[in-house]
């Protein structure tokens, strides 16, 4: 029997990824459902290459062009994902949510009780929405499975029956393209230097992130929610190479770790299979990486975000949802070249100690509502003090 799939954002790197991994072996799926935002064309070209009956064009400007421009019976467009309703009639058996940005949180939240499986790629979901998505989870009896290579390293180790008897967790990160920099050398690096990561091919926004360790902050927090557990069993060390995404200390006085390629091909081929016995062919055991894995502490110095993470309190609140906006648009601010880089963890900081956003770090989310719009104040607020 066809294992049905909902790829939600199927334009972007991790849909696309998955697409080329259920391409060879497409007589064992039935894709219900492909979303984008605005790429209609190759959301287009996706559907009928795939046989998929319904698509999602969530921009009314593409969704009219896409209309417009097929006039095929066999795939049904909509606009909304609203319309989940209309197309899914019982549960299907995966869905990979990897939109970017807090727009991907309301789709998610959706899409749970349609699916009894769904991978999450979007880190904002996790950070600022996971109170909401774990209630929908238990309500709806749907199975949630990491994506990010750390968190899926993680799950792999532990596979969530763990828990318990672990001591310490360790995230693993390359330190970007500024790791044997000075402070000094890096206060006026041009954007094309900050995009060039050594490891990964990433889009601008999670480049930069990645840059200034704020990618690296967004996981610690998405490791406490995700495996119920403390700030203070997490630590970031830095891996230059990329091999080790993650290692656990356990209490019995062993560790382990998980080292794979970096591709996001083997995290989503494992979520994907994750019950079935299914091989991927990857490259040999690396020894060379092994033999130089050259792990090191994290410098606050050089990476000041890191102590943001002092401010984050221990139980998720709205607060989260501030951090992540504030972010979003001081990122923007760089790339835009209004800001320098170093500037950006320098704003970020101060705009977290602001008195008016310290109630939010007891406040609780109660809805997708309560998140928007905080963020969208935020955003509102950033834009002003930037004028």
């Amino acid at each position: 029997m066809k294992k049905k799939v909902v790829i939600l954002g199927s334009t972007g790197s991790i849909g696309k990824t998955l697409l080329t991994i259920i391409k060879k072996d497409k007589k064992n799926f039935d894709i219900i459902l492909l979303t984008a935002r605005k790429n209609y064309k190759a959301l287009l070209n996706q559907a009928k290459y795939f046989k998929v009956k319904n698509i999602i064009i969530t921009e009314h400007k593409y969704y009219k062009k896409a209309k417009s421009s097929i006039k095929s019976k066999k795939i049904n467009i909509y606009n909304s994902f609203e319309d989940f309703d209309k197309i899914f009639k019982k549960k299907i058996d995966y869905t990979m949510s990897s939109i970017i940005g807090l727009d991907g949180l309301y789709p998610t939240m959706k899409i749970i009780k349609f699916t009894k499986i769904i991978a999450i790629a979007n880190k904002e979901a996790i950070i600022c929405g996971w109170d909401l998505i774990k209630k929908e989870l238990k309500k709806n009896n749907t199975k949630f499975l990491p994506v990010d290579s750390e968190h899926f390293s993680i799950w792999r180790i532990v596979n969530f029956d763990k828990l318990k008897y672990i001591d310490k967790i360790f995230l693993t990160a390359s330190g970007g393209p500024f790791l044997n920099k000075s402070t000094k050398q890096i206060k006026d690096v041009k954007i094309s230097e900050a995009l060039k990561h050594p490891n990964w091919k990433m889009g601008k926004k999670i480049s930069i992130d990645s840059a200034t360790m704020m990618n690296k902050v967004f996981e610690v927090i998405e490791t406490k929610n995700i495996f119920s557990t403390s700030y203070k069993k997490i630590f970031i060390l830095i891996q230059p190479n990329s091999y080790i995404h993650a290692i656990i200390k356990f209490k019995d006085g062993t560790s382990h770790l998980l080292a794979h390629d970096t591709t996001m091909k083997i995290p989503i081929f494992n979520t994907l299979y994750h019950d079935q016995n299914k091989t991927i062919k990857t490259n040999e055991l690396n020894i060379n990486k092994l033999n130089n894995l050259k792990i090191q502490n994290i410098d606050k110095i050089l990476f000041p975000v890191i102590d943001i993470l002092k401010y984050i309190p221990n139980k998720s609140s709205l607060f989260e949802t501030v951090l992540v906006t504030s972010n979003d648009e001081y990122v923007k601010l760089f790339l835009k070249k209004k800001i320098k880089f170093h500037e950006i963890s320098d704003n970020i900081i101060k705009f977290l100690k602001l008195k008016e956003f310290q109630k939010y770090k007891r406040k609780l989310p109660k809805n997708i509502q309560d998140i928007h719009k905080l963020s969208n104040y935020v955003r509102l607020k950033i834009n002003s003090l930037s004028i």
